[in-house]
Formats: structure tokens, C-alpha cells, sequence
């Protein structure tokens, strides 16, 4: 677990873990630097169970967290886990069973049940994850989700073979993750909902919406590189470049084209999006002969978000076709 001022939910997730029915693990809490009580939180419960192995430094964001983390476990699975979401008590039982009997299979999720910040529920349209390798790679191609990250536990020295988590893929590192290992091992999800997922504004997923959107595109684009046996040029940035030079990375014309189409679709209902850098991306999409049905409603839409310059000059966009 990878905490950065966390202290909200983080007492329950802690406890949800320490509670599961099977109890034979060592439990890593990394605090990035936390400014909350989220490093008080860590130590009262390790004073209070010897398992938890806390560790405090200054903040590196995620990824560094999350490899540092696989570099200090000792055991041969690694189970991840948020600050924010809730285990249920045989969560790591059912998927340690399922590990042992399926050793082709390298990480195994679970499915989830969606909860708001009050732990209520909270509904989603989406389908439930994928439960055998075979469904897992038709997701991948129909862009359907694969695994909840914080359900998953993985066998900890296929993922260090992998590379780990790449920093490239900030706010979207897990997805990249899925996609590499897709190659190697099976993935798949036991069908119980074992881990209550927390949906709240300000989590990392609602403020860094676009970006996460065009790393997941660029994951795919990546994914099919591979798949297609040549090189990955992603594997060895450290950043993912601005759109326009995507295409030099790729070594080909349309890579960009193809992510704005990809992500574009994707914004029109998102406020935050619309206003930040996904109104410039969704512009440069209709620019280069992008669908336009329902654009004057996002017209209409970014009107009421209080974004009238905006609206005015995706109207313009529009009207010069």
C-alpha cells in the first residue's frame, strides 16, 4: 500500500487488510511524504501489529512508490492494495487458492463492488473485469476494463522481470502493466466482489482524467507494437512526449491522430477535462476531420460549466468545418 495524504479512508483500508482470513503476510505501508496524518495513522497500527512494516520517506509520486515497494517485499506474491478501498475478509484466501491452483496464471484480480465516500452505493454502467485469459485479451481489444489494480495480487518476480511499473505511464501505469505482462502470463479475475472500490471527487482519477485517458491510448498503441513484433518505443522513456511528437516516437505518421480520436470521445461530458488540456486536444480532433455528431451540445455543455470563450471557439471550430 502506497499512501499520500491518505488519513480520510486509510484507517479502514488498513484494518480491512489486517482482518482478511488468511493472516500469514507481511503488510508494507510506503507514506510518499504525506502532510496529513497519514504517517500518525501507519505508525499507531504497527505499534499494534507487528505484520505492517511501515517505511516513510520524501514524496516520488506513485511509481517510485509502487517499485520501491516490490523491491522490499520478500515474499513471492504481492497483493496491492489503495488507501481509500475496503478488502473483504477472504479476499486474499480466494485469490491465493486461485494462484496455487492455476500457475500459469501470473495475476489474478477480483471483481468489485463501487462505493461513494460515505461507503454507499455508487452505479456504474461498466462490465464486470474479465475471468480467464481468453476474455482478458478480447477486453483488451474491444478497450473493456481488464483489472481493479487495487485487487490484484501478482506473482512479485514476473512483474520485476517485466520491468516493474514504467514512470512513463503516470496515472496509468497499471493498464501499461496489464499490457506488457499479457504476453508472458495469464491474467484474469476470480468472479466474487472481494474488494469495495471508493469513488470521491479529488481522488488521483478524477483530477488527472486526460492525461490518464491519452497514457491509456499510447499503452494500446504500445501493446499493438509489440503484438506485432517490433520494438516498443515506450519502453525505454521516461516521460511520454507532448501529442505532436508522437508520431517521431512511433516512427510513423498518424500515431497522434489515432489517440485524439481515441481520448476525444471521452471528454465531452467532463468538466474538468473541458477545462483543462483536453478542450485543446478535443480541438486539434475535430481540426483534423473528426466526428462531429453532438459537438454543438458540448458546445451548449461548456456554456453551463462557465466556459463561454470556450464555447465560442468550439463553435467557431464547428461552423468552418
Amino acid at each position: 500500500m502506497s499512501v499520500y495524504d491518505g488519513a480520510r479512508f486509510l484507517a479502514e483500508a488498513i484494518e480491512s487488510v489486517l482482518g482478511q482470513s488468511f493472516g500469514d503476510f507481511e503488510f508494507l505501508i510506503l507514506d510518499d511524504g504525506s502532510r496529513d496524518d497519514s504517517r500518525a495513522i501507519v505508525e499507531h497500527y504497527a505499534a499494534a501489529d507487528p505484520r505492517i512494516r511501515p517505511i516513510f520517506r520524501e514524496n516520488r509520486g506513485l511509481v517510485a512508490s509502487l517499485n520501491q515497494l516490490l523491491d522490499e517485499a520478500r515474499a513471492p506474491l504481492v497483493a496491492r492494495m489503495d488507501a481509500d478501498d475496503v478488502c473483504l475478509p477472504q479476499r486474499f484466501e480466494r485469490q491465493i487458492g486461485f494462484l496455487a491452483g492455476h500457475p500459469e496464471y501470473g495475476v489474478v484480480g477480483t471483481w468489485t463492488e463501487d462505493i461513494d465516500e460515505a461507503g454507499g452505493p455508487y452505479r456504474l454502467a461498466v462490465p464486470d473485469h474479465p475471468v480467464c485469459h481468453e476474455d482478458f485479451l478480447t477486453a483488451i481489444e474491444q478497450r473493456r476494463p481488464l483489472l481493479c489494480h487495487p485487487a490484484v495480487i501478482y506473482r512479485r518476480d514476473l512483474v520485476r522481470s517485466v520491468g516493474g511499473y514504467h514512470a512513463a505511464f503516470a496515472h496509468c501505469e497499471d493498464l501499461d502493466l496489464w499490457l506488457r505482462l499479457a504476453s508472458v502470463t495469464r491474467l484474469a479475475s476470480v468472479p466474487e466482489r472481494l474488494v469495495r472500490y471508493r469513488h470521491y471527487p479529488g481522488q488521483v482519477s478524477s483530477r488527472h482524467a486526460t492525461e490518464q485517458q491519452v497514457g491509456a491510448a499510447i499503452a494500446h498503441l504500445a501493446y499493438r507494437e509489440r503484438k506485432a513484433g517490433r520494438p516498443d518505443p515506450t519502453a525505454t522513456v521516461e516521460r511520454l512526449p507532448p501529442l505532436e511528437r508522437l508520431d517521431a516516437l512511433f516512427g510513423r505518421a498518424g500515431a497522434a491522430r489515432e489517440v485524439r480520436a481515441r481520448v476525444a470521445p471521452g471528454l465531452l461530458y467532463s468538466k474538468a477535462a473541458l477545462g483543462a488540456d483536453g478542450f485543446e486536444l478535443l480541438v486539434h480532433y475535430l481540426r483534423e476531420g473528426g466526428e462531429r455528431d453532438g459537438m454543438w451540445r458540448t458546445v451548449a455543455r461548456l456554456v453551463s460549466f462557465g466556459q463561454p470563450a470556450r464555447a465560442a471557439r468550439l463553435a467557431k471550430t464547428l461552423a468552418m468545418g
